[in-house]
Parts: structure tokens; C-alpha cells; sequence
């Protein structure tokens, strides 16, 4: 399914850009309020689709006194109240079975993590949902093989899947983004994201956190867009340096506008070309 309807819009690779954006970690309701408020006036003026993303749970931290999140009740209810105030579809991930439900409730989006998206019966409890499903491609697999991860979706009744390139991890503490992997994955004749944020990612590189190369996420979001895909997945902070979960590749809030004016300016290029 090449094509899938979400709200006023579709997510495509032949369809005008989709922004996935927000935060990392739901650190509190009025951080959420005041980047989904950004996106909002950003994504309104260019005219560009937009789901915010907000994680209630970040099971995956480094370290044991990282900051996991609110948790689901309060991640939920925060999640809830940006989507009645902007009239926005929501993304947030899952790693339990047991979330699957409950998140469906209010998110139009389930994200499966990189690296539990193998996870047999994590990705049928959300595919029952009948929801769409977000899987982040794991930084040890090849995009071919993501073939078996949405054949795994289909089985659980579910043909609403899109995937999510990440990078792929290069040694130690470092990640490089293979830019045939969107052209592989769009041959599996599904949506195809670009988390940039993530990709710019130094998984442990600062020993008891991951670090990052923010300054360099305009020409990597550039170089994801010019392979004429569905959307971009972008991460924001009003202070990076005081974000709670991945402050190193968060793109500042101010800088929002420039960047989706850019990226759009790129889309609007490519998908022109026959």
C-alpha cells in the first residue's frame, strides 16, 4: 500500500511531503504545547502535512538514571490534549503488547522502535489495531530485510505499514544513513519515512548518553528528501542543550521555520521530475 489516508492528507512518496514532528521525550504538557504550537504555524504557512510525535516511554536509554518519560496515563493524556488544541494526528511508540490498545485510542500512528520491531507479538498486538504502523528500520538490519517485518503486519490483518530509515550503525558510537536503503525499501511498495534526527545520532557516544551532530541535519534531511519519499521525521527542543533525552540531535525550535521551508522548497523539486 503505497498510499495511505491519514486525516485531509495521504502519506506517499508520490505526494507532498509529510513532516512527523515534535518531541523526543514528553518531558511536560507545556513543552509539548509550545512546539506542536510552532509546528503548527510552521506547517499551516507552507502548506505541508504534519503529525506530531511525542514519546510517553523511552525504554531504550543508556543509562539508568536517563529520563524515561511520563508514562503512559499522563504521556496519553498530554498526547490527547495537543491533538484537541491543533487539530493534528498523533505518533507515539509502543514497547509492550499490553500498550497497543490503549495507545490506538488517540494516536492515528503506532511506532514500533528499531529495536524491538522483530519483536513477533509486540508487532501483532499493534497491527490488530487495525492502526497505522510506523517501523523504525533497526540499525543492524538491512532494508531488504524489513520485507519480513511488514509481511508480519500483513498476517495480523494489517496492510497500513510505513517504514522509517535511521541509519545504520557503522563501528562503535556512530551511525551512517546508506542513501539506496529508500529506494530498497520503497520497492516493498510502502511509504517511507527519514528520521533524521535519529540518524545524527552517536549511540553512546558520550558514555552514559548518546551524542549527536545537530549542525549537520539540514544537509542529511536534504540528501533523504532528494530520494523522493513520503516524509521527513524531525525532533525539536526550545534548548537542545536542556532537552532530557537526546538534546544533541534535537533541531532548535527557532529554527523550524527556515528548515521545513527548505526541505519543502527540495520536495516540491523532486516530485516535480518525472
Amino acid at each position: 500500500m503505497n498510499s495511505i489516508e491519514l486525516s485531509d492528507f495521504q502519506i506517499s512518496n508520490h505526494q507532498p511531503l509529510c513532516i512527523i514532528g515534535g518531541v523526543n521525550v514528553l518531558e511536560s504538557e507545556d513543552l509539548a504545547m509550545r512546539v506542536a504550537e510552532k509546528f503548527k504555524a510552521t506547517t499551516e504557512q507552507l502548506n505541508m502535512p504534519w503529525v506530531f510525535k511525542g514519546s510517553f516511554d523511552k525504554a531504550n536509554r543508556s543509562s539508568l538514571d536517563s529520563y524515561r518519560g511520563p508514562g503512559i496515563d499522563k504521556g496519553l493524556e498530554i498526547l490527547t490534549k495537543v491533538k484537541d488544541s491543533f487539530d493534528v494526528p498523533l505518533i507515539t511508540d509502543i514497547h509492550e503488547p499490553s500498550q497497543a490498545a490503549a495507545v490506538a485510542e488517540v494516536c492515528e500512528i503506532i511506532q514500533i522502535p528499531a529495536f524491538l520491531c522483530r519483536q513477533t507479538d509486540l508487532v501483532t498486538a499493534a497491527a490488530k489495531t487495525n492502526q497505522i504502523i510506523q517501523f523504525k528500520k533497526p540499525q543492524f538490519l538491512a532494508a531488504h530485510e524489513m520485507k519480513n517485518v511488514i509481511n508480519k503486519s500483513i498476517a495480523a490483518g494489517n496492510n497500513k505499514n510505513i517504514l522509517c530509515e535511521r541509519g545504520n550503525s557503522f563501528g562503535y558510537n556512530n551511525l551512517v544513513v546508506d542513501m539506496l536503503n529508500f529506494q530498497v525499501m520503497k520497492e516493498l511498495d510502502v511509504p517511507v519515512i527519514f528520521d533524521v534526527t535519529h540518524s545524527l545520532q552517536l549511540p553512546g557516544g558520550l558514555g552514559f548518553a548518546a551524542g549527536g551532530r545537530r549542525d549537520l541535519m539540514l544537509p542529511l534531511a536534504k540528501s533523504g528528501v532528494a530520494q523522493k519519499i513520503a516524509g521527513i521525521f524531525l525532533e525539536t527542543h526550545p534548548n537542545p542543550d536542556e532537552a532530557k533525552c537526546d538534546g544533541p540531535c534535537a533541531t532548535p525550535l527557532d529554527q523550524l521555520p527556515k528548515v521545513l521551508e527548505e526541505l519543502k522548497a527540495l520536495d516540491d523539486l523532486i516530485k516535480s521530475q518525472s
